[in-house]
């Protein structure tokens, strides 16, 4: 059974950092890339950042880059979000996701992220 569980989330103030993990099993986790994605209240989910299997090669959305860092430690199954310099707009709930195939795709229950003074 597929099981992924973040957490690390919270209340920060703008410019501060926060570092959110989540912990996966029930499946070969360095055998697949895979993401963390956000959805704020109002708005559609947005994919945030992907890494490969090996942590090789990650991608960004622009309005984080220079910002956060993803990461991984296959040997914890365990994937990671550093997030630094947040800003009020990052505010929303963070997923990780996990997708085996294209029918599988498996979803944490989301870590809530609220920045503000």
């Amino acid at each position: 059974q597929v099981q992924l569980v973040e957490s690390g989330g919270g209340l920060v103030q703008p410019g501060g950092s926060l570092r959110l993990s989540c912990a996966a099993s029930g499946f070969t986790f360095s055998s697949f890339g895979m993401r963390w994605y956000r959805q704020a209240p109002g708005k559609e989910r947005e994919l945030v950042a992907g890494i490969s299997r090996f942590g090789s090669f990650t991608n960004y959305v622009d309005s984080v880059k220079g910002r956060f860092t993803i990461s991984r430690d296959n040997a914890k199954n365990t994937l990671y979000l550093q997030m630094n310099n947040l800003k009020p707009a990052d505010t929303a709930v963070y997923y990780c996701n996990a997708q085996l195939s294209t029918r599988d795709d498996y979803w944490g229950q989301g870590t809530q992220v609220t920045v503000s003074s």
